[in-house]
């Protein structure tokens, strides 16, 4: 089943930061639309940028006949749910904010990309990059089972059956909520930063073989967890994440040009 709704409300966010480019035809501002909408007009400026958002940069003789039909039913859809969202007056609450701050993040966005534009990290930027990530990536990772329940007192009262040498695994597969039940709680490897903070703080406690002696409470319930093993970790060589480096140096340059202006603006804070 198409997610056909879902992309057009994550479409809106993404129109405005799309941005001209000096190949771009200019579009005849008297063009026929290509739709109206009860008396709302579709420009060809609108088609043309959404169907350029919606594929991925193409032009609108890019697609397909039955995809170009597809992307006007979407726009279709959108003009006339606003309308209806008008009518009611749904506009009375809070879209005048919505609007402004897709409006705002849009030209952020625009401003970025002309910042980032043709921009190529030097191999020296790229390999500090790699530096700085390796230095802030954990030292270490583990390898744990875990049993997830919904209350206190039933991890309680599993943690009291482990203690008279219970089996682990077993009760995992009979009482825990999770997914990796089936596997008698087995959570396979993982890194600190995979798992949410009360877990991962309590497996880095643990010995490897022990477990938690207190149940961990996290979003998700209450956790019994056991450390079956631990190991350094290897980082992946330069080379094999070089590609992925380059977007993470401009975003870092782009940031420090964007307190650059901010340090340059007239900036009043209300008490």
């Amino acid at each position: 089943m198409r997610q056909t709704q879902i992309f057009v409300i994550s479409t809106l966010g993404m129109l405005l930061a799309i941005g001209c480019t000096k190949a771009e035809t200019p579009v005849d501002p008297a063009a026929k639309p290509v739709a109206v909408v009860n008396g709302a007009p579709i420009s060809r400026d609108v088609w043309n940028l959404y169907v350029k958002t919606r594929h991925g940069g193409k032009t609108p003789g890019d697609p397909t006949a039955d995809e170009q039909k597809e992307a006007l039913d979407e726009l279709i859809g959108m003009y006339t749910g606003a309308q209806e969202a008008e009518k009611q007056k749904l506009g009375a609450c809070e879209p005048n904010a919505r609007l402004e701050l897709v409006g705002k993040s849009a030209m952020a966005e625009l401003l970025f990309k002309k910042y980032t534009e043709g921009a190529e990290p030097t191999e020296a930027e790229l390999k500090a990059e790699y530096e700085a990530r390796i230095a802030e990536a954990p030292k270490q990772e583990f390898h744990a089972r875990h049993i997830l329940v919904e209350d206190e007192v039933k991890a309680k009262e599993l943690i009291a059956q482990l203690d008279k040498g219970a089996s682990f695994e077993q009760l995992a597969k009979d009482n825990s909520k999770d997914g990796s039940a089936t596997e008698g709680g087995d959570l396979g490897w993982f890194n600190p930063n995979q798992m949410v903070k009360p877990f991962s703080d309590a497996v880095q406690q643990l010995e490897i073989g022990k477990y938690t002696a207190t149940p961990v409470k996290s979003e998700f319930g209450w956790h019994v967890i056991k450390l079956e093993e631990k190991r350094a970790t290897t980082p992946p060589p330069f080379d094999a994440v070089k590609a992925q480096l380059g977007p993470m140096v401009n975003q870092k340059k782009f940031e420090t040009h964007l307190k650059e202006l901010v340090k340059a603006a007239k900036v009043e804070r209300s008490p």
